[in-house]
């Protein structure tokens, strides 16, 4: 399903206001509705959540920047369709993987998807094989494709951040490993909400699996709310330092319109594995998707209709 995202201000960003806040730690109005729902916001970390054409359903847990793992990727593939646009299904640009690519297409420490040396690969496969098994190695081989040097990337990913005043938000790397890319819950809604208006985005980051081509080795995608509840993206992240992390979007038809649901729950669990993070992350984005696709519409209703001020 494609759906674009309002231009509007209707998503969560700032301070770690609780539901029922007039506004949240930058001045961004929380829509009333929100004080008629009660969300299962996660115990530990933060979570933002917002609805298009309705407003920030608020914030909880501190805004204090904290490592997001692969969540980095979201901004990874913001600035490589910023700088090379694509039309809806296709390929887009050429790209050649280079040895380094290649020689870190296996490894047993980090995310990678397999690619080979020489071998030409579709910007859309290449941008599939980062963000549906988060590949690192084709984070860091997209990175160089843009701008030769992979910190010459990252300085474009911190502009992009700024120019969408992220304030909170600093990246050091293109794939997430460094613990030292570090954001808020509330600044990566705000990137969430500018990513999903690209078509082609959401098309990636809805794609159940993907193959690498030249391989025959295939991958499911690593988010596995994709699918259900209306879900239709959009990224995980997980590790020892940042704990497990999910960008979440769904849609849902509330009152004869279809909606974008968008959250992002981050820090579950953090310092236990990365497998017990992840799961974490999962169990608290479904909790939110599943109260808020079961109580929405009513609170709307009890709040006089659009839930807007």
């Amino acid at each position: 399903m494609v759906l674009a995202a309002a231009a509007g201000g209707w998503y969560a960003s700032g301070g770690g206001s609780p539901v029922g806040a007039a506004v949240d730690g930058t001045g961004e109005a929380v829509a009333p509705v929100a004080r008629s729902l009660r969300l299962p916001w996660p115990d530990e970390g933060q979570a933002s959540v917002a609805v298009e054409g309705i407003g920030s359903l608020g914030t909880r847990g501190e805004q204090k920047p904290v490592p997001i793992a692969s969540l980095t990727k979201v901004m990874t593939a913001y600035v490589i369709l910023e700088g090379h646009p694509m039309r809806v299904g296709a390929p887009g640009a050429a790209v050649v993987a280079d040895q380094r690519a290649a020689d870190e297409s296996y490894s047993s420490v980090e995310t990678t998807a397999p690619v080979l040396a020489g071998r030409t690969y579709t910007q859309r496969r290449l941008l599939e094989l980062m963000m549906v098994p988060s590949g690192n190695n084709i984070a860091r081989l997209l990175a160089r494709w843009d701008a030769g040097q992979e910190q010459a990337f990252v300085a474009k990913m911190n502009r992009a951040a700024a120019g969408l005043g992220m304030r909170a938000t600093t990246y050091t790397g293109v794939s997430g490993m460094e613990a030292s890319t570090r954001s808020t819950s509330d600044d990566q809604l705000r990137l969430a909400r500018a990513a999903m208006k690209d078509p082609v985005f959401r098309q990636i980051v809805a794609t159940a699996s993907v193959t690498a081509p030249g391989t025959g080795a295939t991958f499911r995608n690593t988010n596995r709310l994709l699918g259900h509840d209306g879900v239709i993206g959009l990224k995980t992240g997980s590790s020892t330092p940042a704990g497990g992390n999910l960008a979440w979007a769904a849609t849902q038809r509330i009152a004869g319109t279809t909606r974008l649901v968008v959250g992002v729950v981050l820090h579950q669990r953090a310092g236990t594995t990365p497998a017990e993070g992840s799961a974490a992350a999962h169990e608290a984005g479904r909790a939110l998707i599943t109260t808020i696709r079961a109580d929405l519409p009513d609170a709307l209703t009890r709040a006089g209709g659009s839930g807007r001020r």
